[in-house]
């Protein structure tokens, strides 16, 4: 369980000397506990016209689709990241082409690293984060856009689908439209009910994935 800093009485809030941001300080010893973004890494994975979706069996949003990803380890590069999240959540393999957006979501304190990737066949499965996963034709009509878990996979796929094919000249990056989107409230997708619905109607929201 994570136990926010500021439950501890010891921290307080304040400035540190020489630095112009808030902190968590603790007034015993003067350690900074230091909040700052995560960093997510996220394959969007092509096969012959086709991009690889998840259906989520985790919480927030179980139930619902999504691009494999998730946070970054440390002693790994983004690119690493990116394929070892894809072959943990859709056991598939992967050559990363293209940093295709970096999103940033203010709120939550995440900045999101989507990667182009491209499968090296069409073999996977679903791994123990995924219920199923599915190649979905790269057409507007194909996407289950009422169904992706996050606003951040909504505007990867539609940001990959404006290419038409061609790479990017440049990552795409936060709109000033993507700062009010929020994940929707739903914990997980109606079809889809986890094992422990009745147990704990809400999940586990403790992964902290995704904005």
């Amino acid at each position: 369980m994570n136990i926010p800093i500021s439950s501890f009485s010891n921290f307080q809030p304040q400035v540190p000397p020489g630095d112009s941001v808030s902190r968590m300080v603790c007034n015993q010893c003067n350690w900074i506990h230091y909040d700052n973004p995560r960093v997510i890494v996220t394959g969007l994975c092509t096969w012959q016209n086709q991009v690889l979706l998840c259906r989520r069996a985790i919480a927030p949003r179980y139930g619902f689709w999504t691009l494999p990803g998730g946070f970054m380890e440390t002693g790994e590069t983004i690119e690493e990241g990116a394929r070892r999240e894809v072959r943990e959540e859709a056991r598939a393999e992967v050559d990363v082409e293209t940093l295709l957006a970096t999103y940033t979501v203010f709120r939550i304190g995440q900045v999101h690293m989507i990667f182009h990737a491209a499968m090296g066949s069409s073999e996977f499965e679903a791994g123990p984060e995924s219920l199923d996963v599915q190649l979905f034709p790269l057409t507007e009509e194909s996407i289950p856009w009422d169904d992706l878990a996050f606003p951040v996979n909504d505007w990867a796929l539609r940001d990959f689908l404006s290419l038409s094919g061609e790479p990017p000249a440049q990552p795409f990056t936060t709109r000033p439209e993507h700062r009010g989107q929020r994940m929707a409230q739903e914990p997980f997708h109606p079809d889809f009910p986890p094992p422990d619905t009745d147990r704990n109607p809400c999940g586990d929201q403790t992964t902290g994935e995704q904005g």
